[in-house]
């Protein structure tokens, strides 16, 4: 399975977009496409109740298409981010 992450949404707030989704491994992390053309910020939250560590491990602002997450092998879990569209 690897991983892979999904964009469930988007909205806007003035000129940023903010986009939000999920993340399912079963590594220790990987790239989430936020679907943005410059990532500002991003979050990230694990799921099911675990205390996991996790960390984004960018330097924002960066190109939207490739952040890179370091979390706890088999946690999955949700991310939202915004940026420039």
């Amino acid at each position: 399975m690897a991983f892979t992450s999904e964009i469930l949404g988007r909205t806007y707030f003035g000129n940023k977009a903010i986009t939000y989704g999920t993340y399912t491994t079963d590594t220790t992390g990987g790239d989430i496409d936020t679907g943005l053309g410059i990532c500002d910020m991003i979050c990230i939250q694990p799921g099911g109740g675990t205390t996991s560590t996790s960390a984004v491990n960018e330097t924002l602002p960066v190109d939207g298409s490739a952040i890179t997450i370091v979390v706890a092998s088999g946690v999955d879990g949700y991310w939202w981010a915004i940026g420039t569209p």
